[in-house]
């Protein structure tokens, strides 16, 4: 019987706590390194990477190692030994220990020369080498650290919502109508009719409040809108959320206030590391800024002689008010609120004291917008006649109407784009970089 091979697993970030001790060892050879008649591997796993020391007098192993390179997936069998003048710190944990290799077997190999080398911190290569080559350069530390903070992103989303009483949901994402109207949709063949790609959960978050008071969710929305911008994709994944029976859409914009600083300190507390590998700190204040977009507009105008003909702010606007706030409020986030009923979807609600105005708003976070929310219309007849006012027809609505003639608290809710948080968290040049494989107006591979 092998009895070696009925060792358990042993992650290499567990190898300091075995020291004297053998471990079996499975992962990716990093490196490879040559001196004199030892061969040194850098031996990577989900959980870091470790030296392993080959020597001559054994034969077996050593002829193995010969055959390694770069990505061999392969099995260490070692002792974990102290590594002579090793160093210990918080970005490398394992740099006091190395395995004396006693087997190793190759599981499997490159098939052809490595067309990038994911050893280099900053490997520099232009946007499309690395999504060209997306499941080779997710490997290196770097960017793969990019996924660990995205992780953490969803998963304190997630445990933000639940902590304050919203309920996760899964919505439909193969629509009858599209749900934004507007011609930003993917129209797709759905048997022997027509249908859509979501645009966003709206209409089933908001009957979810219906049913469930409040409600979250973390999918995929879909828009076609042909844009080649660093800010810019046509599938992202959206942390939605909806809750009823608010006062008014403050109580939209406290509860996101929260749960964006809760997932900012969850980030901040986790990965140290990663963000001193950005280069970024992460602080929010306790309040953030609000301003309405008339205020945002006119600070535009007299501090940067910038005005716009259509109402609404453009990327070069959310930049600059972003620097403003930084400025004088010492804040990485604002809200800009009351964007015109012109601008926004038709189940918005119109502003009390000005008609024209909606109660809603854009989160500016860094320089960009990361989320919009506000308060919907909750009135039957009322959302009726926005409908229309948007030149919708509101037989195409039919069963998203249908919510709102059995009753509908006051609510609200937001939609926010998690790949623009990560984006700016960390300082990325382009929001391409936090998604795994981006769809753009180009790119449908890999």
């Amino acid at each position: 019987m092998d009895y070696e091979h009925m060792m358990q697993r042993t992650l290499i970030i567990q190898t300091p706590q075995a020291i004297g001790q053998p471990v079996r060892l499975k992962g990716w050879v990093h490196t490879r390194r040559d001196h004199g008649k030892i061969i040194f591997l850098d031996l990577r796993d989900r959980s870091g990477v470790v030296q392993i020391v080959v020597v001559p007098s054994n034969a077996v192993c050593y002829a193995a190692a010969k055959d390694v390179c770069a990505e061999c997936v392969v099995e260490i069998i070692g002792t974990v030994k102290e590594r002579p003048g090793g160093t210990v710190n918080e970005h490398l944990p394992t740099g006091g220990v190395e395995i004396e290799c006693t087997s190793l077997s190759v599981l499997a190999r490159p098939v052809d020369e490595l067309p990038v080398d994911i050893t280099k911190e900053d490997m520099e290569l232009q946007l499309s080498t690395l999504l060209d080559h997306r499941s080779l350069t997710l490997r290196n530390k770097k960017i793969n650290d990019i996924f660990a903070v995205y992780d953490c992103v969803l998963r304190s989303y997630a445990a933000a919502c639940r902590m304050d009483g919203f309920r996760e949901i899964k919505t439909p994402k193969i629509l009858a109508a599209a749900t934004e109207g507007g011609a930003n949709f993917f129209k797709i063949n759905y048997f022997d009719r027509s249908a859509y790609l979501a645009q966003s959960p709206q209409f089933y978050k908001q009957a979810g409040v219906g049913a469930f008071e409040r409600v979250f969710e973390i999918g995929p929305v879909f828009r076609a809108e042909p844009h080649f911008t660093a800010r810019h994709v046509n599938e992202y994944i959206s942390l939605d959320a909806e809750m009823g029976f608010i006062d008014g859409f403050e109580d939209v914009m406290i509860q996101l206030e929260k749960v964006l600083k809760s997932i900012t300190v969850a980030v901040a507390e986790q990965y140290p590391l990663v963000l001193e590998e950005y280069g970024q700190t992460l602080a929010l204040p306790e309040h953030f800024p609000r301003m309405k977009l008339a205020e945002a507009m006119d600070i535009l105008k007299k501090h940067y002689g910038k005005e716009t003909d259509d109402g609404d702010i453009d990327a070069e606007g959310e930049k600059l008010i972003c620097e403003y706030v930084k400025k004088e409020y010492d804040s990485d986030a604002v809200f800009l609120t009351h964007y015109p009923v012109a601008v926004r979807p038709m189940y918005v609600m119109p502003s009390p004291n000005d008609p024209m105005v909606t109660e809603s708003f854009d989160l500016l976070y860094r320089g960009v917008e990361i989320a919009t929310g506000g308060q919907r219309i909750h009135i039957y007849d009322d959302l009726v006649v926005s409908i229309k006012k948007h030149g919708l027809s509101p037989e195409d609505f039919s069963g998203y109407l249908a919510i709102f003639k059995n009753g509908m608290p006051p609510h609200g809710g937001w939609g926010m784009g998690s790949e623009r948080v990560v984006q700016k968290m960390l300082g990325l040049g382009n929001v391409r970089e936090a998604i795994l494989f981006p769809r753009d107006v180009k790119r449908l591979e890999p």
